[in-house]
């Protein structure tokens, strides 16, 4: 089996949600061909990925243009697609060219709509995978702009193309899909370090793959409480410690510290959840998809929310002492792996003794 697998890189939740389950289907078919398209760091690909693959270091969909992890500029996010779909038609159709030569027996998207596109040109079998798509957002945000209206229709029909989109839990409802396959939450599960820090709280600080810096450096000191925040930050904090220096990846760091101040995400939320670790949000400014997320949240795990001024000034002892009073709900189930992985293999026509 040969799977081309396009990426978004919009953050790295879309990788979030890909890893396992290309994980999974490489235990089930450990010689399959993999291709990947992505412009994400290539460190971070390797990080999460565990099947070899072939890398191509392109971006296809940019999602939006965004201010911070919290902020979309509109603007800029408005005039960026208004170019990608200025000739649409001739993107398509050099997008059917590029598969047809590359000759995959099933292309997955998470969550680019244009490979979705040239697969149905090039008659090549496709598959979406994410908790939201761009078409169902775009709307959101221009449904009032006369100039949107051929562009959402051509988003539509490329996500429409495909066989079916497999849609996560958490997720949007994507009601104007027609192709939705639902499955369970998908989530890498990591292992518990001892961080060394005696008794100290580590709170780890992870806004996502999108540029949000913090004013940790300006906060108080909390007694007990150590923050892990990124070492590109160069925080001067006294209890600041870059989280790199654990040597450990993003999951097994989770699943290491007290708690992790973050924003609403899938890969984030689902990871904290299903490995137990509690969760201090701040809510994005109007983004459609969080309130599925939060909802799935606050039912799987210890939460609270905390409001961006309290966050920015550093004034979390209420939240921290908040959360790790709550009681710890079940741990959810990562379902949606298997089930995606099975779709995958089921799409591509490739028929696996049982």
């Amino acid at each position: 089996m040969h799977l081309f697998v396009d990426i978004s890189s919009h953050g790295f939740g879309h990788l979030a949600i890909t890893a396992p389950v290309l994980n999974a289907v490489s235990e089930i078919i450990p010689d399959f061909r993999l291709t990947i398209r992505s412009s994400l760091p290539a460190a971070k690909l390797q990080q999460r990925i565990k099947a070899p693959y072939t890398l191509i270091p392109q971006a296809t969909d940019f999602g939006y243009v965004m201010i911070d992890a919290t902020s979309i500029n509109f603007a800029a996010s408005a005039a960026t697609y208004r170019q990608a779909h200025a000739n649409w038609p001739a993107r398509v159709a050099d997008e059917a060219r590029f598969l047809d030569n590359l000759k995959p027996d099933l292309v997955l998207s998470n969550v680019s709509y244009l490979p979705l596109a040239g697969a149905a040109a090039a008659g090549i079998p496709a598959l979406s995978l994410c908790s939201l798509n761009w078409a169902d957002l775009f709307d959101h945000y221009f449904a009032d702009q006369p100039w949107a209206t051929p562009i959402h229709a051509e988003m539509l029909t490329a996500y429409r193309s495909a066989q079916a989109f497999v849609r996560v839990t958490p997720g949007m409802r994507m009601e104007a899909l027609g192709n939705i396959q639902p499955v369970g939450p998908i989530a890498a599960t990591g292992t518990r370090n001892d961080l060394g820090l005696n008794d100290d709280k580590a709170i780890l600080i992870a806004m996502g793959g999108i540029a949000h810096r913090l004013p940790v450096e300006n906060w108080p000191r909390l007694p007990d409480v150590r923050w892990l925040v990124p070492g590109e930050w160069n925080c001067r904090h006294p209890d600041a410690i870059a989280s790199e220096s654990f040597g450990l990846s993003f999951t097994d760091l989770l699943c290491s510290v007290d708690a992790v101040i973050t924003k609403p995400g899938y890969g984030t939320f689902t990871e904290a959840a299903c490995n137990g670790t509690p969760v201090i949000y701040q809510r994005r400014k109007n983004w459609p998809e969080q309130d599925c997320l939060i909802e799935w949240l606050i039912s799987n795990s210890r939460c609270v929310e905390i409001e961006e001024e309290k966050l920015l000034s550093g004034r979390l002892a209420a939240a921290i002492d908040c959360i790790l009073n709550q009681t710890p709900p079940p741990a959810p189930k990562a379902g949606g792996i298997a089930q995606a992985a099975k779709a995958i293999i089921e799409h591509a026509g490739v028929q696996v003794s049982e």
